[in-house]
Order: structure tokens, then sequence, then C-alpha cells
């Protein structure tokens, strides 16, 4: 009887075999890699451990409204950039896309602006809000899926004064009371902590915060929901000081108590503050320091227009200053694009 081919598929030594075993073999090894992959993006909001969910992240996005506007969306009316969720949200996810691809490790949702409060003074329902809200992160992580690294997701929730539409975000000067400010935000906190698989951030993102009174709030609305993590970023006047007045120290020591906090930092502020207030902050915590500015341009109330420059490559030499400073990332706030971006991403990489 002649012997059996190796060739043959019944043979376990044939290369047929061999290399169908090793195709399983490399099936199961690229599902356990997935599934592990996904554990670690998420480790930092399901975990104890607080430092997991910004570990490795160094650049941040920039802008989202003025990337719209270049991109022909209309941003004009109380919603500002939301309105884009519903009307256009392939630019939205198109924004991302250019962030991610210029460098960024973590990108904000487009949700600044959405809150139930400020969408029914639009004359929309709570609902209408929430789902606002979680679309928000889902068009952020469809334009994550082809980055081909981790890219860290992080819900965009603005201050009680981005409702109001006066500016008021600026100064912190709110005609509420401390239950309604804590109301604001916690409404928000729920339909999050409540999200699963991809309407789930990775963390929640609190930014131009201008007091430390909002900070208090913001403590007391998350006080039910220790599992959570989040940043808190602050909007200033000086170097030293919030935008309502109280020292920036104060308002950071605020929030590093908190279990849910990742980080601390300034946004929506003079580039030219940024090196004294990372100062300000390392000395009053622990918590790694995150700084995200405008772009160094002036928004002129009078004339409706922006003065000053938007020059990205000084923007890059700033950001390797406020690294050598003691930033752990760094981003954009208004004015700033990929350009900014890319140039903190080199500025980012070991010398």
């Amino acid at each position: 009887m002649p012997a059996q081919s190796s060739e043959r598929p019944g043979n376990p030594n044939s290369v047929w075999m061999q290399f169908s075993l090793a195709a399983v073999f490399f099936e199961e090894c690229r599902h356990r890699a997935t599934a592990l992959f996904a554990a670690v993006a998420t480790i930092g909001v399901v975990s104890g451990n607080a430092d997991a969910v910004l570990a490795g992240v160094r650049v941040l996005d920039g802008a989202m409204a003025t990337e719209l506007e270049a991109r022909g969306a209309c941003i004009d009316g109380p919603l500002w950039s939301a309105r884009v969720l519903e009307e256009a949200p392939e630019k939205i996810v198109a924004v991302h896309r250019a962030y991610i691809e210029a460098g960024a490790d973590c990108i904000e949702t487009a949700s600044y602006q959405v809150s139930r409060m400020g969408y029914a003074q639009c004359g929309m329902t709570p609902e209408r809000a929430d789902t606002a809200l979680l679309r928000s992160v889902e068009l952020a992580r469809r334009a994550a899926e082809s980055a081909g690294r981790r890219v860290v997701i992080a819900a965009s929730l603005g201050p009680y004064g981005a409702a109001l539409h006066n500016g008021a975000e600026y100064t912190g000067d709110y005609a509420c009371s401390f239950a309604e400010l804590v109301e604001f935000h916690r409404e928000r906190i729920e339909v999050l902590a409540a999200a699963r698989d991809a309407r789930r951030p990775d963390l929640l993102a609190f930014e131009t915060l201008p007091s430390l009174e909002e900070a208090r709030a913001l403590g007391e609305a998350l006080k039910d929901r220790p599992e959570l993590r989040a940043w808190f970023s602050f909007t200033c006047r000086d170097g030293r000081h919030a935008a309502h007045g109280e020292p920036l120290s104060g308002c950071a020591a605020a929030v590093a108590e908190l279990p849910q906090t990742v980080a601390i930092g300034v946004n929506c502020t003079r580039p030219d503050l940024i090196g004294e207030l990372i100062g300000e902050l390392r000395r009053a915590s622990a918590r790694p320091v995150i700084v995200y500015p405008n772009s160094g341009e002036e928004w002129d109330r009078e004339r409706r227009v922006w003065t000053g420059t938007r020059d990205a490559a000084a923007f890059g030499r700033m950001a390797e200053g406020w690294f050598k400073a003691g930033a752990q990332a760094v981003g954009g706030c208004c004015r700033t694009g990929p350009e900014h971006v890319a140039e903190i991403a080199r500025a980012a990489k070991p010398r």
C-alpha cells in the first residue's frame, strides 16, 4: 500500500492541515488581543486605577467649532457646535479623524454645549439633549475605530455658564443656587454613567470651569459615582487665578481630593499664561497636569472678529516649554486646529 501523501487533507502532518491549524491559532490570538485592547482602553472607567485611563496620553485634540466652520458647518445659534450633531454628524467625525491623524491620543466629544437646560431654552426636550450627548460619544468612537492605536474618548462637558449663552463661563457670575448648579451637572453625569458600549466615554472632561463654587458643585454631583473618571480644567484670568477670581491652587486642591480625578488642568486661556499656571497646579496637587489653551488670538466684541496670531509653529514651541514645565498632556482650545496638534505631537516626542 503506498504511503499516505503529506499533501492530503486527512494527514495531520500535511501542509494543508498545518496551515489550517495555524489559521485557527492566529484567529484566536487576534480575538484575544482585541479583547485585551478593549479592556485596557476602558480600564480607567471600570476599575479603581484612576491613572490608567490617561496612561501614555501626551497629545490632546484642538477646537471643534473652529474646524466645523472650516468644513462649512453652521454653528450659529445658542447650541453652537452641538447643532451639528443632528444636522451634519459626518462633519464631526471628519474633525475627530483630522485630529487623530495629526497625532492626538485623546479626542473630546462635540458635546460642550449639550445640556437639558440649554436644549429647553431652545424648545427641545430633555430626551433630545440626552440623545445628543450619547450620539457625540458614538461619533468619536466611530472616528477612533480606524486609528490603529488606542485613542481615549473624553466626553466634553461645559460649565453652567455655557448654557446661558451670554459668556458667563468666562466670569462665573451665575444667578443660580448651589443646588441648581449641582443638578445641572448631575443630569449629564447620570446619562453618561448609564451608557454602555460605544456610547460610554473613557472619561468625563469638565472644562472651562470659572470658579471654585462650580468645582465644588461637581464634587457633589459626582459623589454617588466613584467608579467614573474625570478631568477638571479651569479657565483663568491671569497666571494665578481662575476667571471668577479664586486662586487656581485652591480650585485644584478641591478637585484633587475627588476619587474620580485623573488630571487637573487649564483651558480656554491665553497661551502666554500657561507656564505660570502649570506651576500653580503642580504646587496644589500631585495629580497629572493637562493644558489646552487658546491659539493666542483674542475676540474683538465690538467688531466681532478675531485679532492676533494663529501661528501653529509658535504654538508648538510653547508646547515644548509646557511639557518641560510638567504638563503630562497638551492640546488646544479656541481657534486651534489639526496643524496646532501636529506641532504639539512633534513637541511631545522624546528628544
